[in-house]
């Protein structure tokens, strides 16, 4: 499975570089094709003052026929891609998933217990391990 990386951060709605143990992960999604019309890209409504995309909007509008979708329904319809290196096996692979976020629990060095977090979650093809992409902890 040959994925393709991104050229530009124009295409993507998501995209993240993480450090996990001992591995790293790169992942990226691309915009989605409106289900509408099927001829425009699926993003981010834009200011109207000042022309720059609403970070934290709650929908997702067609650049052509003007179609909105509620941003969790629609994100639940693209691909996530990754490249990474597994934390367990050391060995480089890549990784198609659904971009959809599940509840995981991990272990919080700095609180010292496990915490549930969301995260797209993928096995490496080597050896099963299964690999979480976290938001950032705070």
């Amino acid at each position: 499975m040959a994925i393709k990386e991104p050229e530009s951060m124009d295409d993507l709605i998501y995209f993240t570089n993480r450090t996990i143990a001992e591995g790293k992960v790169t992942a990226w999604v691309y915009k989605g094709p409106c289900p509408k019309c099927k001829k425009g890209i699926m993003g981010k409504p834009r200011d109207e003052k000042t022309g720059k995309v609403k970070i934290r909007a709650k929908e997702y509008i067609c650049s052509e026929c003007g179609h909105s979708e509620e941003k969790d329904s629609f994100e639940e319809t693209l691909i996530c891609e990754a490249k990474y290196v597994c934390p367990k096996c050391n060995k480089a692979g890549e990784a198609e998933m659904p971009f959809k976020r599940k509840n995981v629990k991990i272990f919080n060095e700095e609180k010292q217990k496990d915490v549930s977090v969301k995260a797209v979650v993928f096995d490496c093809e080597h050896c099963g391990e299964r690999i979480p992409i976290t938001k950032k902890l705070k």
